[in-house]
Parts: C-alpha cells; sequence; structure tokens
C-alpha cells in the first residue's frame, strides 16, 4: 500500500454533494460517475 491520498477541491466536493443532495443518483452511482468511494459521497453529503 504505497499509494498517495487524493485530494479533492472544495469545488468539486461541493459540486458531487449537492448532485447528492438532489437525489436524481444513488450513492453507488455518483460513486461511480466521479470515481470515488461511495463512504466520501456520503460524508461531503452530510458535511
Amino acid at each position: 500500500m504505497t499509494g498517495k491520498r487524493t485530494r479533492y477541491s472544495a469545488d468539486f466536493k461541493a459540486k458531487v454533494a449537492l448532485e447528492a443532495l438532489r437525489g436524481e443518483l444513488t450513492t453507488a452511482q455518483l460513486a461511480a460517475k466521479h470515481g470515488i468511494h461511495q463512504t466520501m459521497v456520503g460524508e461531503w453529503k452530510r458535511q
């Protein structure tokens, strides 16, 4: 496990969170669409 953590910009997080709040796609679909983990979508949505 020598991978580096990816840092996401505030703009990207906000965009994903707003999409999640709209509820048009599931968390899994959003995660796949943006290439991130499902927990990140939920965390950014809560923030």
